[in-house]
């Protein structure tokens, strides 16, 4: 007779649970397998004595004295190697392995509040498991834990480091996941409470707070199964953006515009679940959509209404909503807002702050169609956005927050202004595509990019050509743009192209976009869609003879013409604007270098341009 693991753990005992940990077996995975809970399993282990030790990897290979040790664990008989010491200590929790979808930028914020927590007196202690992050060097924490970003892992480590408290903000999605669960076992997790994440990331509790506040929302539902799906999807109309909770780096989030999407996405994009259910938004198109990241210390006093809210940066969305915010090119500050439009913006943070009790940082992602502005997302911990902001406005945001959520106020750290550049600041998102072949470049509320840029200027639009040129793809300043979009941005594309036109540019395009550019009395150069023969784009853009394309999506389906004609220009080296409000700023760019060129200056010269 053949017995499975399961067979063999439904009779579980001290001496088989000792040999599954030591076969790298986790709680959870035991706990499924003996049909018990997590809690059950780690609670046996305990009672048997069955811990973890911790081994040390000499980060110096016994040259000289190492005072920054690895740690990792093991269930294997040996001498645990940690020696804790009596100093205060703070736990922080990285981002875990980097991928597309899980920002670096978390990292960075994990970086400083290391730094930070050192200043004032603290013993870091790092939890993180990807050695291709500062977090994980020598130098950085006091002690690195190489481990897993799991309930069972972080548990041990704190318990055997007797750490006074956890930082689990700055690790992005991965480690708040896991900020209730720590607080249930004892955790002290600093700075926003738990039961405060909880209620952002949770649909119901997000939209009462938003309703007792005043705050609109896109319309919205909550689909357990494709019927409801469906239901939701009619009483809201067409488009549609759907998304699972508690998602990392927007994965299988999609904007859908029919009921044929909808089941498909249902189907095959995601598992459904009262427990895991698919959140449905009304999808506002043509909306500009805004970050906010703030700091706040109005969680260390009794009274909310008390401390400080300080908005580190808004920054506005070059594309219009429904491009992830790690994908999307943004100008600090916002260039296209109403007065009004900000004012409300800035009232909405400060009230979800103080609402939310946070102590730390906050991002905030608004839509403002008209001057309706929509809340469409609160995340009450570090964002993408805290190193650009950081580093545009002078202000070290990260690690003022560590020192916030270990007690310190704002105005004990000195920091109680919102701060204005008098400059512009563009942020411009770099993309592996050109090591995917055959993959479509074109964005989407699911996150692909794998690093950012900056570009910074008094001129808006030469800090969106020096961003364009730091992300690899300088803007032309002559030559030929060849243009092919759908029959719903033909009104845009004629206004764009007279502005190339007027500054000396061939234009080039296919039937339908040249008809239409024709029309309004261009002179455009024709060539043959791919299907109709050559000369085609392809042959144009592996000759060097176009410039810039702009080339927007037909359908929801892209068709295989347009993937072949965006991927080729990312492999030629060509710059490439799916969107028209993205051809709007390279036509601003170029103007802007052809006019004035650009000057380079020191950020610290900036910096002091705010002072």
């Amino acid at each position: 007779m053949v017995l499975t693991l399961r067979d063999l753990f439904r009779e579980m005992n001290a001496e088989l649970l000792a040999k599954a940990k030591s076969l790298g077996f986790s709680d959870r995975q035991i706990a499924h397998l003996t049909g018990r809970t997590e809690d059950e399993i780690r609670a046996l282990r305990k009672r048997l004595g069955l811990l973890p030790s911790y081994r040390l990897v000499d980060t110096c290979a016994a040259e000289f004295e190492a005072y920054t040790p690895y740690y990792y664990s093991t269930y294997d008989r040996g001498d645990d190697e940690v020696k804790p010491s009596d100093r205060r200590k703070v736990m922080i929790l990285g981002g875990g392995p980097n991928r597309i979808g899980q920002g670096i930028e978390f990292d960075y914020c994990c970086v400083h509040a290391a730094f930070a927590l050192k200043e004032d007196g603290f013993e870091t202690i790092m939890v993180n498991s990807n050695p291709e992050t500062v977090s994980t060097d020598y130098d950085t924490s006091d002690r690195l834990y190489f481990e897993p970003l799991t309930l069972e892992d972080v548990l041990h480590i704190y318990e055997r480091e007797r750490c006074w408290g956890a930082i689990a903000q700055f690790g992005g999605q991965t480690p708040l996941n896991l900020a209730l669960g720590l607080q249930a076992n004892g955790v002290n997790i600093i700075g926003t409470s738990p039961q405060s994440i909880e209620i952002a990331e949770d649909r119901k509790l997000f939209a009462a707070m938003l309703r007792k506040l005043g705050i609109p929302q896109p319309p919205n539902g909550i689909a357990t199964h494709e019927t409801e799906a469906l239901e939701v999807a009619r009483e809201l109309g067409y488009p549609i953006l759907v998304r699972p909770s508690f998602v990392l780096g927007g994965r299988a989030m999609q904007i859908v515009y029919s009921d044929a999407e909808l089941r498909h996405y249902m189907r095959f994009a995601v598992e459904a679940s009262p427990e895991r259910p698919v959140l449905v938004d009304k999808f506002l198109e043509d909306a500009t959509e805004v970050d906010v990241d703030c700091i706040a210390d109005v969680g260390n006093f009794p009274n909310p209404a008390d401390g400080h809210i300080v908005i580190g940066g808004i920054l506005e969305h070059v594309e219009y909503a429904g491009v992830h915010s790690g994908d999307a090119a943004m100008v600090l500050p916002p260039h296209t807002l109403s007065q009004r439009a900000i004012e409300t913006i800035r009232a909405y943070t400060h009230a979800m702050a103080r609402e939310l009790k946070v102590a730390g940082l906050m991002n905030v992602q608004y839509a403002v169609k008209g001057e309706t502005v929509y809340c469409l997302e609160v995340n009450p911990r570090a964002s993408r956005t805290v190193p650009f902001v950081s580093k545009a406005i002078g202000v070290p945001l990260a690690k003022l927050a560590a020192k916030v959520m270990a007690g310190r106020t704002l105005a004990e750290l000195g920091f109680t202004r919102e701060i204005w550049p008098k400059y512009w600041a563009v942020k411009e998102s770099v993309f592996p595509f050109s090591r995917f072949h055959g993959q479509d470049i074109l964005l989407s509320p699911e996150m692909r990019s794998t690093g950012e840029v900056m570009g910074l200027d008094a001129d808006l639009g030469v800090a969106y050509a020096k961003s364009q040129m730091a992300a690899g793809a300088p803007l032309p300043l002559s030559g030929s743009v060849f243009l092919s979009v759908s029959d719903a941005h033909k009104a845009e594309a004629v206004a764009v192209a007279k502005e190339f036109a007027r500054l000396g540019f061939n234009l080039i395009a296919t039937g339908g976009t040249a008809r239409a550019l024709e029309a309004a009395g261009l002179k455009v150069r024709r060539v043959f869609k791919l299907a109709e023969g050559r000369p085609n784009a392809l042959d144009l853009l592996k000759n060097r003879e176009i410039q810039l394309v702009i080339n927007t999506p037909t359908g929801q389906t892209p068709r295989a013409d347009e993937v072949r004609i965006r991927t080729t220009a990312v492999y030629s080296g060509t710059p490439i604007m799916t969107t028209m409000s993205g051809a709007r700023a390279a036509l601003l760019g170029i103007a802007a270098l052809r006019k004035t060129g650009y000057g380079v200056r020191t950020l610290q010269e900036y910096h002091r341009a705010v002072e």
